[in-house]
Parts: C-alpha cells; structure tokens; sequence
C-alpha cells in the first residue's frame, strides 16, 4: 500500500475509522495532529468525522552530532522522554541533552504559540482524542503525545497513522486505548518511502489548514 500524497492518506484513513464513529465507537472526538506533516492526515480525518482540528505539539530530541536520530521526545513543559537504550549506546547521559532539550522546547513553544495564536489548547475532558500523524518510524514523538494528550483527561485515546513500522505499532498498544494503522510493512526503512509526495508542510500550511478545517 502507497499513498499519493498526505491528504490521500487522510481521507483512506478517516473511511476506516467512519464506521467505529458512526457505531458510536468514538464519541465526542477531537482531532489531534502532530506538527507538521500530520496536519494535512489529520484535516481529512477531522472533516470525515465533523470533528474539531487542533495541535499537539512534540519535539524529537536528536542526538548532539546526528540532529535526525532520535534519543526521544518532549510534548508540552512535560518532561522529556527518552529512549534509554539508545542512550546507552552512545553513551550519553539526559545531562548530556540538557541543551538539546532546552533548544527544542523553545522551538516547541515558539510553534504552539504560532498554530494557535494565543487560543487555549482544546478541553479533552470526557472526550474522545483522536492523535494523528503521518507515519511511525520510532514511536517516540508518538509516545510523548499522547502521554501529553492523557493528561488533559479525554475519555479515550486513539492513535490513527496511516503507515508504521510494525515495532513502533505493538510498543504504542499500551500507550493508547486502541492504535489503528493502515500499513505495516514488514521493512520499514521511513515514513516517506510509503508517499508519493512527501515534500515537508511550512508553518504557513499548517496555519492554513487549522483556520479553514
């Protein structure tokens, strides 16, 4: 399975998860994207199910000298998480990331303020919070979203990707009430392989896609 673009991929994802809201499956849902590619995913999902579109922000923490891999996450002024094993094998230390944390969290906050021009985050209390991004490689940002997301108290949590790596699936099982994935390619090399278009959302775009739904 390979999707043309994101909003492609949003409109197959928002069919299978239709019937689970038409059943009464996914009561009162909100709609929650991850920044930036899963807006454009999450906007179709949000259309399908008359659902209102907000953010959760989430910042990979990447490794001093290697930016794109991944030591772990942080979602909000939660406290990082990070991926120990990883950790260990390059020998570092959460000291270590202390500048890396704090230089993605003020990115994080600076992105929050933008997409929401000052407006609160969504009240989730009672809720069904649907989180959607546009693929799991590592689960890590997925991870530190919804733990994020569980705070605000919804009543059920639902991760909706439409491609993940098999691995990244199963470790998320326990981290939400259920996790629906339309692909799991058993090699997974990224995310981006599985999309025709893959070209990177603007801040613009993402602004664009809240404001009109």
């Amino acid at each position: 399975m390979r999707f043309r673009d994101r909003a492609q991929a949003g409109r197959q994802l928002a069919e299978r998860l239709r019937p689970r809201y038409e059943a009464g499956a996914l009561p009162d849902p909100v709609v929650l994207a991850l920044p930036r590619g899963g807006v454009a995913v999450a906007r179709e999902v949000a259309r399908v199910l008359d659902a209102p579109l907000d953010v959760v922000v989430v910042r990979k923490i990447g490794a001093p000298s290697q930016e794109e891999y991944g030591l772990g996450a942080i979602a909000g002024d939660d406290p990082p998480l990070f991926d120990r094993t990883a950790l260990h094998l390059l020998g570092l230390t959460e000291e270590d990331l202390a500048p890396v944390v704090e230089r993605e969290r003020a990115e994080l906050r600076r992105r929050a303020r933008r997409y929401r021009h000052g407006r609160p985050a969504t009240d989730l209390r009672g809720r069904t919070a649907i989180v959607v991004d546009d693929g799991l490689a590592t689960g890590s940002t997925a991870r530190a979203a919804l733990r994020h997301v569980r705070r605000g108290a919804p009543a059920r949590t639902v991760l909706a990707v439409p491609v993940g790596a098999p691995d990244a699936v199963r470790a998320l099982s326990g981290e939400a009430d259920e996790v629906i994935c339309l692909h799991q390619p058993p090699t997974f090399t990224a995310v981006g392989v599985w999309y025709d278009d893959f070209e990177q959302l603007t801040d613009e775009e993402v602004l664009r896609a809240l404001t009109d739904g």
